[in-house]
This record gives C-alpha cells, structure tokens and sequence, in this order.
C-alpha cells in the first residue's frame, strides 16, 4: 500500500479529533487497527470481519491515519456498492428500503460522510481533489453497473433516475461530497474537478447523466463555462496530431459527446446561461490576447493562441452534434457578425488549411440546412454579406471586405446546392409527385426550409428587386421552397410573384418560375389563379396590391400577341394557360369593375377586356358581368371628365374608358343573351338621371322646369300636399280637355325654374361619340340570326335588325312607359288631340336628353327596327306640327330646337325607310321656309305614314347588301302626297331652286 503523507492532513486530523471529543488511539491499537484492516480479521479475538465491522475498521484509520485515505477510499467502494446492491433488492422484492442491512451500513456511510466532509473543509487543498476524483467515479461506477437492475428507470428518464438514486443514502452521500469538493476548488482549481466529471461522462455516459444534471443544476455557471473550457481543451489536443475530416475528428474527440450530454441536460432550465456563455466563448476567441489579470486561472483557455484558433470549430463540432445549441445562439449569432467581427473572423481563419476551412465550410451549410430557427435571418445576413458591396442598399452599414463578401458569396452557394440535392433526394429517389397534397411515401424534412415557408412573401418582395447576383440567389432558393413545400408553397409563390411585380422585368421572374416547376408540377397556373381569386374574395389584399395584380394579369394575357409572333413557345404556353383560368373566373373579376378604388376598377376592365370569354357560362354570370361592364362604362366616362377639369390622369382615364368599350364589344359578341341586356341597360343609362349629364342632358318636371339637385332643394319632409302634386300620383285624365299641367303649387304660385348646369360642349360631344361607338358595335355583332358580313371588307358592318329593336323597345319603355308594343298604325291627326298629355312628355323628353335622336339614328340604321318607335315619332310628330301651327315668327330658323328636332325627324324616318326618298328630303328646306310651310311638309309626312303604316312586314331582307329593305311602289301612288311639297317650291323658287330635283318623283 503506497501512502502519500504529508503534515496537513494530520493537522486537519487533530482538528477533527478535538473537534469530536474523542481520545487519540495509542500506538499499539493502530498497529491492531491496520492489521485488522488489511487482514480482515479480528486481530483480538481471531474471527473475520463482518462488513459493518470491516467498515468501521476502515472508518477509524481514516480518522486516525489520513495518509491510509488511498487504501480507505478503496475499500469503502465496496461497502458502498454493498448498501447499493441492498437497497435496490429490497425495492424488488418487497418494495420497502428501509431493511435491517440497509441500516447496518447506513450508520456507517453517514460517519464516512462526516469524517470526509470535516477534512474538506479544514483543508480543502489536499481532500478535495481526491475526493472528487473519488467520488465521481465511484457514482459513475454505481450508475453503470446497477443500470440494468428492475427497478432502475431508463436512462432517459432524467427525473426518475434522480428521485431513485437521490433517494439512496450512499450515492446521495456520493452526491454530497462531490458537491462539498466543487463549491471548495472553484476558486483555486476548478478544472480538477471538472475533467473528473468528464472523464466519468465519457465513461458511464448514459446511466451516469443524472450525476451531470443534478451538478449542473447546483453550479451551472461554473460547470457551463468549465466544461466548455474542457472540452475545448480536449478537442484541441485531439485534433493537433492529426489534421483529418472536421467531424471525423469530432468523432474521434471523447469528452465532446459529454460536453454536448451536459450541456443538453442543462439547457431546460438554464439555456439563458448556454447561450451567453457560448457567444461569450465566440467573442474571447475572436478578440486579440491580453495579458492575464491576476485572478485569471493559469489554465485559462483564452490565453493559449492555439486554443483561440481551435475555438471556432469546437463551436461548430458543438452545434453540429446539438441542434438545441444552434438554434440557441444563431438568432443572436447573426447580430454580432457586424463587419468588424467578420473581419477577425476572416483573419482567424485564414490560417487554416485548405481542406479543414472547406470541411467548415460543409459543416456550416449542414448546420444551416438543419437549424429549425433563424434561418431567415441567416439567409438574409448570407445574401445582404455576399451581394457586391456597390449594390447593397439595404442599410446604413458599411460594405464588407472582399474577402469577406467572396466568402458568404461561397458559403451561399454550397447552401443552394446542400438544398438542392435535399430537396431532390428526399424520397430516397423517389419521384417527386407535388401534384399530392401528401405523398405517401415518408420524405425527410428540411427544417431550413420549413421555416422559410412562412416567409414567402418576404422572399418575393427581395428577389423582385433585382440586385445583381441576389436575386438570382433568392429565385432559386425560391424554386426550392416551391418543390419542398409542394403545390401549396408553389402557388403562393407565384401568386406573390404576380402581386409584387410592377414592371415587365419583374413579371419575367415569374415566367421562369413557372418554366422551372412545369416539368415537376401540371396545373400550377389555375391554381395560383384560383388562389388569387380565394384572396379577392377575403379581401387579403389591399387596393395597391390588388390593382398589381389584375395589370399582371392583363400583361400576361397581352403578351400573346408579341409571343405569338416568334417569341419563346413556354412563354406563349404559360399565356394561354392564364387566359384559360381567368376565363373560368371572369364572374369573380366581374364586381371589381365597380371597385371603390379607381385603379382597381380601371386593372379590372384592362384585364377582363383582354381575357378570352368561356366557352359556356351561366346565364346569371352573364347578367351580373353585362350589368357590371356597362355600369363601369358610365364611371369611366365621368372620370375622364373629371379627369379633364383637373388636368391630370387624362391618358389613364382615356385608357379606361377605351378598355371599356372593347369589353362591352366583346361581351355583346358572345350570346344573343349578353347582347340584349348590354343594348338594353347602355339605353337606360344613358338616360337615367344620374348619367344624363354626361350626355348634355337634365332632369326637367312636367312644366319644363329643371329639377334642383337635392343639396340645393330644401328637404321639406314628408307632405301629403307634395305626394299629391306629383305627376305620378294624380288622375290621369288623358283624352280629356281637362288634363292636368303642374306649373306650380297652389299657395305658392308657379315653379321656380332653376338654373341649369351646362355642361362643358366638348365633353358632351365626346361622350355621345363614345357611347354611339358601343351601341354600333354592339348592334353590328353577328350574335342574332347569324346575319353576315359585308361583300366588301372595307365597308363598316351593317347594324342587325334585331339589336336595333332591341335598342328601339328600350327607348320606347322609357321615354315613354305607357306606350304599347303594338301601337305601330298611325292614326288621323285628330287623334293626337287624345294623346296631348303623353305627346308633350315624349318632346319634353327630347328636349332634356339630346341623346335621344343619335339613339333613334342607330335604330334607322337597323331597318325595321324604326317600326317599334312609332308611338314616340308619332307624339314627338305631333308637338312639332302643333308648334309650327302655332309659331307667329317669321322663319323657322327662330324656333331652333323645334327646326334641328324637326329635320332630325324627318332624316331618322327616311334613313329607316318609313318615308319614300321624295318625302325623306323635305328635312333639307325646312331652314328655308315658314313656320306654316314647315308645318306643310310635315302634314305631308304625316299623312303618308298614316297611309302607308310603319310595318315591319313592308321590310325584305337583301343579301346584297346584308340588311333589310322596303319596296315603295307596293304602297301605291306617292305623287297626291308630294303637291305639297311642289307647291312650296314653286312659292320659293327663287330659294330652293337648287334642291328641286331632289323632290323628281
């Protein structure tokens, strides 16, 4: 037995001797005491020692003869295992720890523990090392040994091993001790201590975790900052013989597992602490070496150079073997890497060699790949690092060295490759199928990725401003996103895509986009449409974004024309396939024609007017889109002229309106049925009250008044006396002298006539022109009957019969609401004295709306459709020829209404052949004539259509010319109805001696 004495400990034993009150053994009973000992019998009486009896042999040398502790110490692991062994059989069998031999030793480890933690406290210098060591290894020696007993839990199950072993009087004394000997040489020499419970770790690691946690626990800023120091140490040492593969060499290095064990144990309850420590360790390795204070450890790591440079990488080996560490400190990792920091960093690494710098390099994309946090963060450091220093101008920080930036620019790139083969290797080989929303086959995941599926947006909006290099890099990072994350990430990709672009080179990146995922993914563009109209509906996006959308849309649709003349054949592909599903969705597109939002509205008609229309649509569909088109129409024509007042926006305004009308062109193209409800509510609009005043028209009452605008008209409330004096609602008494005329209010004397607001005369005209536009193309469709186009090409499209009738029954129904489909006869001129009430609404009506007679032109064009307004030429006839009977002026130029409305007239009912050419040029004198003589030639025209009634049975069809026309010498002679009019001549031959030949029969 080697023994080791010096004159401390037995300093420290008189202590502990006077201390318990107990006399010194004499010389002769040390001599029995070490012979008992080391003999195991009794050297009195000659027996052999029991255990207890052994042990407390054993416990007396230690108090008297601290330089036998090696010997001691030795034989005390038995007599622990033994209480060890004991206590876990009495649990199997009956459950109970408290049996009589668990007793008999329990005495006798309670005084071992007394005696070792008096000398540690008296000197601790020379007990604490040697129990530690002792201590440590025999709980790792325990733990390894009784780990596979009955009762003994899993070793992952932390907390049940603790309450097992803790419960245990030996290995809590163990517990104790070793706790005593850290909290004593944490001032002095803490590495001692430390390497013990590493060593231990690597030797009993699993069943030997509960030591680590339970000490941690106690001391964990000084078991953090120790074991990291350790380790690094270690893997120094380790790696400095042999310069092989970074984790080869990680594998090779035996404490790193127990670093990352302990830490991994620690990180419940004290991560905090993990994470500055190891950023702390990062920074010290970084910073230039100082010399030590005089309270620095002479073991302290960061005055070895060797160790400094060694840090980075054991810090990487760390994160690589614990995911939990990386994901601890990369967030706070990102911060600290400001241009200074990459430069040192820079530096310490340059001095590596090649291969080991390209196996960090490996290791560091690995541990990037696999972070489950931060990784935007780090992809947003790595592009900002590496994009060229000229095009950074994201922030205020300065660019970095070039070195530096060649570094990220690297490190970035070996990333988008790492990605690309987990991407495309996932399912072991297994094609990938994203047209399933779930694949069966299990496929590995990428936590990088996972976590930028939540930032897609953010990725589009970064690669959409196209800095050199960087977008590149985040477009395929993008295509990557969109593979891994299936056809849901790959839709809002694209959708993202089309919302954030403003300009055709950013719409280009959606384009490839698209041509990068074809070849793995069918159906990605009705699906990213449909996703877009999912986020109309919600009312994701907001007006800005919305409107970017819908013009994307369009200039995908539009880009047809120029890829259809040679340009590449996916990007034409990619076209019709958007055209195809906004087709299918035209009804969802259709309400943002009446957007609140004026770009939004003026997107939505850009695009609709350029969308290919379905195949079949429902007949609802198409009513609600009809309705919505025309009703933008009239918006658009307001807005360019208010446009116009104001002076800006005129170009956009002007596009709007354009758009408009080739919608409208091309919705009457399609049915029978769209045809007819856009004619019929183009009519109504025109002369709705709200609109009139695009087209020079006002709202006027029975008496001629113009009506008040509401902000100028007080609001009275509701009055009996007012209900009653409305047109509406008092007795007709039509037929009758007695009709009643509203001129004013009884008690109040007559209507004030209010000031009318003439609009501007230039936009008036315009307007009319743009809306007289839609109606012909409108009615020159081939949507009814099938009617044909022209011989000639460049002759313009004759209007269709029906689409003029149906503009002719609108106009009907509302100038004059009363009026019977039937009513096509003329009756004798008597007659009109029984419609003088509705004659003088139809002229009142003319006369507020100058829209009217460009409508009535329109019907002529279409012959017969004239037909179906005779009523309204018939009252609107019979208030001129009362006019001009009663007019006293002396030409007919002083009344100029009743003049332009009378060749008007005359005019529209030659052109839709009601008149022969000898009756539909009487309108070219009227300028010249009285005011008797005008009425002459209007009895005239009365007369022959009351004799030869507008019928539309008169009308054959010639295929010569595509239209409708009247035979008139089936309607007998016309001569008895031209004296009249020769008559006027002859009166005024010396004035229209030039327009005789224009009445030749």
């Amino acid at each position: 037995m080697s023994v080791v004495f010096d004159g401390s400990p037995v300093k420290a034993m008189q202590s502990s001797h006077s201390h318990t009150g107990r006399t010194a053994l004499s010389a002769q009973e040390l001599s029995q005491e070490i012979k008992s000992f080391i003999s195991g019998v009794d050297a009195l009486q000659g027996r052999k020692l029991s255990v207890r009896e052994h042990a407390r042999c054993a416990v007396r040398l230690l108090r008297s003869v601290p330089a036998c502790r090696g010997a001691v110490l030795e034989h005390l692991r038995g007599v622990y295992d033994e209480h060890v062994s004991t206590f876990l059989h009495n649990l199997e069998t009956e459950g109970n720890a408290s049996s009589g031999a668990s007793s008999n030793l329990e005495d006798i480890i309670q005084e071992v523990h007394g005696v070792l933690s008096e000398f540690i406290r008296l000197n601790p210098r020379a007990w604490a090392p040697l129990v530690s060591t002792w201590a440590v290894d025999l709980l790792g020696q325990l733990s390894s040994k009784h780990a596979g007993r009955r009762v003994a839990p899993h070793s992952s199950s932390l907390n049940e091993l603790l309450q097992l072993w803790m419960s245990c009087a030996a290995t809590r004394s163990l517990m104790e001790a070793y706790s005593q000997c850290l909290a004593a040489m944490l001032a002095w020499c803490p590495d001692a201590c430390v390497d013990a419970l590493l060593d231990t770790s690597v030797k009993h690691s699993p069943h030997f975790d509960w030591v680590v946690a339970h000490i941690g626990s106690a001391f964990p800023g000084t078991i953090i900052s120790r074991v990291l120091a350790c380790g690094l140490k270690d893997f120094c040492s380790h790696g400095g013989k042999d310069q092989g593969l970074l984790v080869e060499k990680g594998s090779r290095v035996p404490k790193i597992g127990s670093v990352v064990g302990i830490l991994g144990h620690l990180a419940a309850h004290h991560s905090d602490s993990i994470r500055k420590e190891l950023l702390r360790m990062f920074q010290e390795s970084l910073t230039p070496s100082t010399p030590l204070s005089p309270t620095s450890s002479s073991t302290s790591w960061e005055a070895s150079p060797q160790l400094r440079r060694a840090a980075v990488p054991f810090l990487l080996q760390l994160a690589a073997m614990s995911p939990n560490l990386f994901g601890a400190v990369s967030s706070e990792l990102v911060e600290m890497l400001r241009p200074p920091v990459l430069l040192q960093l820079q530096a310490l690494l340059q001095g590596l060699p090649r291969e080991e710098l390209d196996n960090m390099l490996g290791l560091a994309v690995h541990l990037i790949s696999q972070s489950p946090t931060g990784g935007a963060r780090v992809l947003k450091f790595l592009a900002d690092t590496a994009t060229p220093a000229s095009v950074i101008i994201s922030g205020p920080t300065p660019s970095p060295h070039e070195g530096v930036r060649e570094g990220c620019d690297r490190l970035l790139q070996m990333l988008l490759l790492h990605l690309h083969k987990l991407v495309f290797n996932r399912s072991d080989g297994a094609e990938v199928s994203p047209l399933s929303s779930a694949s069966s086959q299990p496929q590995r995941v990428t936590p990088f990725l996972e976590e930028l599926r939540s930032h897609v947006g953010q990725l589009c909006a970064e690669t959409l401003r196209l800095e050199r290099k960087r977008h590149l890099w985040l477009h395929q990072l993008l295509c990557l996103l969109s593979v891994y994350g299936g056809p849901s990430v790959a839709t809002e990709t694209l959708c993202q895509l089309l919302t954030q672009a403003r300009n055709p080179e950013e719409l280009a990146l959606a384009w490839q986009l698209h041509t990068m995922l074809s070849s793995c993914m069918a159906g990605l563009i009705p699906a990213a449409v449909a996703h877009c109209v999912a986020q109309i509906h919600t009312h994701t996006l907001g007006p800005r974004q919305l409107r970017q959308l819908l013009l994307n849309l369009a200039a995908a649709i539009q880009s047809q024309d120029e890829e259809r003349k040679g340009a590449a054949g996916a990007h034409f592909s990619m076209a019709v396939q958007i055209g195809s599903a906004i087709s299918g969705h035209l009804h969802d597109f259709g309400p943002l024609l009446l957007h609140g939002n004026t770009g939004v509205s003026h997107a939505a008609v850009r695009l609709l007017s350029c969308s290919p229309l379905p195949r079949t649509s429902s007949p609802a569909h198409l009513l609600l889109l009809s309705r919505a088109a025309v009703t933008h129409f009239f918006l658009a024509l307001r807005r360019r002229g208010d446009a116009k007042k104001v002076g800006r926006d005129v170009g956009q305004t002007g596009e709007a309106v354009s758009c408009s009308v080739l919608l409208l062109s091309r919705f009457a193209a399609y049915s029978p049925l769209t045809l007819k409800a856009i004619l019929q509510q183009l009519v109504e609009g025109a002369l709705h009250k709200g609109n009139a005043d695009l087209f020079g028209g006002q709202i006027a009452d029975m008496s001629g008044a113009p009506v008040a605008s509401p902000s100028v008209s007080p609001d009275l409330g509701a009055s009996l006396l007012d209900i009653n004096c409305r047109f509406g609602t008092t007795v007709n008494f039509s037929g009758s002298v007695w009709s009643v005329f509203h001129a004013g209010v009884i008690g109040k004397g007559l209507k004030v006539r209010t000031a009318a607001n003439l609009p501007d005369p230039s936009a008036v005209i315009q307007n009319i022109q743009t809306l007289l536009a839609v109606i012909v193309q409108c009615c020159s469709s081939s949507s009814f009957n099938g009617s044909q186009s022209p011989s000639d090409p460049d002759e313009p499209q004759p209007i269709n019969a029906e689409a003029a009738k149906v503009v002719a029954v609108t106009l009907v129904e509302n100038v004059c609401p009363d009026v019977a489909n039937g009513e096509l006869s003329w009756p004798p001129e008597e007659h009109a004295r029984t419609t003088v009430e509705r004659d003088i609404y139809i002229r009142r009506c003319f006369e507020a709306h100058p829209i009217l007679f460009p409508l009535l032109q329109v019907v002529a064009a279409g012959r017969p459709a004239l037909c179906y307004c005779s009523a309204v030429l018939r009252g609107l006839l019979a208030t001129l020829l009362s006019h001009w009977e009663g007019s006293r002026d002396a030409l007919s130029t002083d009344s100029p209404w009743h003049l332009q409305a009378s060749c008007l007239l005359v005019s529209c009912m030659g052109e839709g052949q009601l008149l022969p050419p000898v009756l539909a040029n009487v309108h070219e004198a009227f300028a010249h004539l009285t005011p008797f003589e005008v009425r002459l030639l209007l009895l005239a025209v009365w007369e022959y259509v009351r004799g030869n009634g507008p019928l539309p049975q008169k009308f054959v069809f010639s295929s010569d010319k595509c239209m409708f026309c009247r035979d008139f010498s089936r309607d007998g002679d016309v001569s008895r109805y031209v004296a009249p009019i020769h008559s006027v001549l002859h009166k005024n031959v010396d004035r229209l001696g030039h327009l005789c030949w224009r009445f030749q029969l």
